[in-house]
């Protein structure tokens, strides 16, 4: 599968985030998908059935810690690839442990954050 078939949702209560990863990955040919309110992703992943997810842990109302436990222990999407991205560096270790497949530090890096895209993707 190529990149221009694949689906990305993000998920980010910054919207200056949402829109800067949108403007990141559209030229690299993925479809993108945005979600600011937390509370609606996990119907949003089922209805439109996202080849990866990238999701920051502190949200408002329901954190990344509590999607990604919603979405792993949901049986039609648990096998979603997840990156997370998170300010806070030492949230790595709980994030994996969570079931989280990646994880990245924001200021994110341009190339790393297309690059561990791609790797997830399996591009």
């Amino acid at each position: 599968m190529d990149r221009e078939n694949r689906k990305i949702m993000i998920c980010d209560d910054d919207q200056g985030i949402l829109d800067v990863l949108e403007m990141l990955l559209e030229p690299e040919g993925f479809e993108v998908s945005k979600e600011i309110d937390s509370t609606l992703l996990l119907e949003k992943v089922k209805a439109e059935r996202p080849d990866l997810l990238l999701l920051d842990l502190w949200m408002p109302v329901l954190s990344g810690y509590d999607l990604i436990k919603k979405i792993r222990s949901d049986r039609e999407v648990k096998n979603l690839p997840i990156i997370v991205l998170s300010a806070s560096r030492n949230e790595k270790d709980i994030a994996l442990e969570t079931g989280a497949n990646h994880f990245m530090a924001k200021p994110f890096d341009i190339e790393e954050i297309i690059l561990l895209v791609n790797e997830s993707l399996g591009n």
